[in-house]
């Protein structure tokens, strides 16, 4: 039981350790996504030791575990509800309900009627789809007669993007921020009450043995929509498969460059990948919002085959009530400075991504 201990300890050790060195790396930036993990696990591992036998190195191992699950629940209770964050309802001036549901559909998911079906249970305003190829632009054309207004970025690469909306397109456009393979969406959507709003779709490549090497071309795509938002004047929600997870320095730096909100902080974790596995599962899929939009609900909806699970999500828009600005942190000079640094190092990055992808 000791050589358990000792080896768990040592691996809670190294993943806690290796994501605060600064090296893009992915042997580096992955273990930020296990942090819940890490966590859960550090806990168990503290509790074992108290059946081992007591000596020197028992006692420095058990105050290196308990130091690290202290600092890894400083972090992590920030995204539940026992972290207390004031609850800011929109005026009686807000904006109707809207509902939108995001999606990485899994491009190999031949299962397109389970999704359907999702869609016509839901029946959301808007909705995003993310690794969506032509045979998924297909099988969705069933709902475009309900989902009249439409932005399609269709690839066969996984990073194939499509939108729905009952609402309104007044505008719409396709970012290539930091690669010619790699889209990003901004639309620009009108309610039936006249609230206008905008919608980022965004889905960088990860960091991972099989994909990136490093973190580079996903940081730099996430900096660059962020500085293309501080150009909108208008509510902004950011919506996608980040790659990321909301603690990373990445996204902290994207949030304060932004000088967006994120909704899951005194809420919850709402974790999404991988769909199959409950204990191995990290909230990846991200949203980010501006002081205008007020979210009412905030969860993930069941499996319908993909890897990843759909995000749902009610809010309005309150464009009178500027209770939330206090929520919003801003970058400082050094961080303006560090995300110019990043946008340049990920259009730089060579991702050398096959045009098109088989299982």
């Amino acid at each position: 039981m000791w050589e358990l201990y000792l080896i768990l300890s040592i691996l809670i050790i190294l993943f806690s350790v290796l994501p605060k060195i600064p090296n893009t790396h992915w042997v580096f930036r992955v273990p930020d996504f296990g942090k819940i993990q890490i966590f859960v696990i550090a806990i168990l591992t503290f509790g074992l030791g108290f059946f081992l036998e007591k000596d020197f190195s028992w006692t420095i191992f058990q105050a290196i575990l308990f130091l690290l699950i202290i600092f890894h629940g400083i972090v992590l209770i920030k995204y539940t509800p026992l972290y207390f964050i004031k609850d800011h309802k929109p005026s009686h001036k807000a904006s109707k309900s809207i509902q939108f549901i995001s999606a990485n559909v899994y491009q190999f998911n031949t299962d397109f009627n389970q999704f359907v079906n999702l869609i016509n249970h839901c029946k959301p305003d808007v909705f995003l789809t993310m690794e969506s190829h032509s045979d998924w632009e297909n099988a969705l054309k069933i709902l475009e007669k309900e989902y009249p207004f439409q932005h399609k970025v269709t690839l066969e690469n996984t990073y194939g993007m499509h939108f729905y909306s009952k609402l309104e397109i007044s505008e719409s456009k396709t970012h290539f921020f930091v690669a010619d393979d790699i889209p990003s969406i901004e639309i620009h959507l009108k309610t039936k009450d006249d609230f206008e709003f905008v919608f980022f779709g965004v889905h960088p490549p990860p960091p991972s043995p099989t994909e990136e090497k490093t973190s580079k071309e996903r940081d730099g795509d996430l900096l660059s929509t962020a500085k293309r938002i501080k150009e909108i004047k208008k509510p902004i929600i950011v919506v996608g498969d980040f790659n990321n997870v909301a603690w990373s320095k990445s996204s902290i730096l994207f949030r304060k460059t932004s000088e967006l909100i994120d909704p899951r902080v005194g809420r919850a974790f709402i974790s999404t990948f991988h769909a199959k596995y409950r204990f191995l599962r990290f909230p990846i899929d991200l949203m980010f919002h501006s002081e205008e939009i007020f979210i009412d609900s905030l969860k993930t909806l069941d499996n319908f085959g993909s890897d990843h699970l759909p995000v749902y999500c009610e809010f309005s828009i309150d464009l009178v009530n500027d209770n939330q600005e206090e929520r919003i942190d801003t970058a400082d000079a050094e961080e303006k400075e560090e995300a110019e640094e990043m946008i340049e190092e990920g259009k730089k990055e060579d991702g050398e991504r096959e045009a098109v992808v088989t299982e």
